[in-house]
């Protein structure tokens, strides 16, 4: 992490000869779920390819872009499109726009992702409002020489999401009539798609769904100090016993179809913590 500060600084630097605004929420918008992007009042748009030390998005449905503006009247930098270990990319790669954005200003991190439903009780389409996780990708974005004025060397994990925001959440579903769990969510490396005996395991260890992303940006951001709201989208069910071949075309179809409740919720808390 020696290096770290610098390269924030230089995409910060990036970023600044474009925007000049100071986001109070960052924003990681997953699979099929970039429309929210499309509602923020930009005031600026780079292409990752821009901005210094950051990677390349190479994920199907993945805009791969920074957007930075207002969003119901709440100042955000957007990711549209986000980075995976299964791309080849090291964690504390994926895990830097989460820096920048917290360079940046941004005090909140809204996180979303695809995930397959491992609790009988969820099904496709459903939202799952992340409680807690488990971390399987083999690896940690914190690993390495600790950089004091970026966090400290031992960051508690008691409660990763932040408990006001889970409820505020589910309370939005609530008002708004439709589905939304508390669940734990589970990361993997991928790509390929788990077996029935994994999809077993990770259930009998306490998972209700399982993604491959997610995880490594919750810890810099609470490494960093930031609240964390995640939000997962059931795209495909994941029962051992029931288990049928998964289809990316239906997967970003459900995601699609999901949206509205996404940006319900996203909406929603931008609204709650306007003031």
């Amino acid at each position: 992490m020696k290096q770290l500060r610098s390269q924030i600084d230089d995409a910060i630097k990036a970023v600044r000869q474009k925007w000049a605004g100071q986001p109070k929420v960052g924003l990681i918008l997953g699979t099929g779920l970039g429309a929210v992007a499309r509602e923020i009042q930009a005031e600026a748009s780079l292409d990752y390819a821009s901005l210094p030390h950051f990677p390349h998005s190479t994920s199907i449905s993945h805009a791969g872009q920074l957007v930075c503006g207002q969003l119901t009247g709440v100042p955000v930098v957007a990711m549209e499109g986000r980075f995976h270990a299964y791309e080849g990319y090291s964690q504390q790669q994926i895990t830097f726009p989460v820096r920048v954005m917290r360079a940046l200003g941004a005090e909140m991190l809204i996180v979303s992702n695809a995930c397959g439903g491992m609790n009988p009780n969820y099904t496709s389409g459903d939202i799952v409002v992340i409680d807690d996780h488990i971390n399987l990708l083999n690896g940690n974005p914190l690993i390495g020489v600790n950089d004091d004025t970026l966090g400290p060397r031992f960051p508690d994990m008691s409660a990763p999401y932040d408990r006001q925001l889970i409820e505020r959440a589910l309370e939005i579903a609530r008002r708004e009539n439709f589905a939304a769990h508390r669940g734990v969510y589970v990361a993997v490396t991928g790509p390929n798609l788990e077996t029935r005996a994994e999809y077993r395991f990770l259930r009998t260890i306490g998972a209700d769904v399982v993604g491959m992303s997610t995880v490594p940006e919750v810890i810099v951001a609470v490494h960093a100090g930031m609240r964390v709201l995640g939000l997962s989208v059931v795209t495909d069910l994941c029962l051992p016993d029931a288990l049928k071949p998964a289809q990316i075309e239906e997967i970003l179809a459900v995601a699609a179809t999901a949206e509205p409740k996404l940006r319900k919720l996203v909406l929603g808390i931008l609204l709650a913590v306007k003031d």
